[in-house]
């Protein structure tokens, strides 16, 4: 008996999607099937993108381009797991390099949710010099300050973050480098250049206009001590204590002129 009509055409579809990325989008490894095991009996290979780029290295020639994403691993007949794993090089600016990475599974019923990391090339269409580079939207990487050949992986803040000092986006990165809940909001600074400190609120009421209503608006505060580093602001100390008492307890060299008339703070 021939299969409908309308069956035929779907899986015409499928099987032209499966050749064009765009055609059915680029899925993440891992997220289909709420146990993370792949089907003992798969319907066939289907194309996706890595969970993680673990690092790039550039080749000495600015353009020849080495990424170790994760990939499926293997358990049981050492099958391959995967097949057709590429970085293509999507689009470029002046300022950003961007690449994208995938490969096929799906076709082997030994595949499982474990993952490993392997290497794929490609080659750069001009040297990436001091642009960014991006690859598929989870990591970001500069050659700048990094150790040839390695590339240096940015950050939440990104490649160039400010440099510590008593400037407004000095004090965004330490807020950054807390562990508080967004939309957080920081108080007066006292800062040195090598010191800082300032008090946050976070709030903990539910989301309504302030003073609408019983319980909107309320807020803890929390005061922050913090040392300069070469990564930027690190925090030392926490409290609600005036004074200099909190930060001293750990770190007794912090300028007592920075915290000595800070009031404390209320629970």
């Amino acid at each position: 008996m021939k299969p409908p009509a309308r069956s035929v055409v779907v899986s015409l579809l499928c099987a032209v999607g499966a050749l064009v990325l765009a055609a059915c989008g680029t899925q993440h490894a891992g997220a289909a099937g709420a146990g993370g095991t792949a089907s003992a009996t798969p319907a066939r290979w289907q194309t996706y993108a890595p969970t993680d780029v673990r690092a790039a290295r550039l080749a000495a020639d600015g353009r020849t381009l080495t990424l170790t994403p994760t990939v499926p691993n293997v358990e049981g007949s050492g099958s391959p797991c995967y097949r057709n794993l590429k970085a293509v090089v999507t689009s470029t600016s002046d300022r950003t390099v961007w690449v994208q990475v995938t490969y096929e599974t799906g076709g082997v019923p030994d595949c499982v949710a474990r993952e490993r990391t392997a290497t794929v090339r490609t080659r750069l269409p001009a040297p990436l010099g001091k642009r960014v580079l991006s690859v598929d939207g989870l990591r970001t990487f500069t050659a700048d300050a990094a150790t040839a050949p390695d590339l240096r992986l940015c950050g939440e803040l990104g490649c160039h973050p400010a440099p510590t000092g008593c400037t407004p986006a000095s004090y965004d990165q330490a807020v950054a480098a807390l562990d508080v809940p967004n939309h957080t909001s920081r108080g007066e600074e006292h800062c040195d250049g090598k010191w800082l400190v300032f008090d946050v609120s976070s709030l903990v009421g539910p989301a309504c206009p302030k003073g609408a209503a019983p319980g909107c608006g309320a807020s803890i505060g929390d005061r922050w001590f913090f040392r300069a580093e070469k990564s930027g602001w690190k925090p030392i100390a926490r409290g609600v204590k005036g004074g200099c008492t909190d930060v001293h307890r750990i770190e007794p060299a912090f300028p007592a002129a920075l915290c000595a008339d800070l009031p404390p703070l209320r629970k």
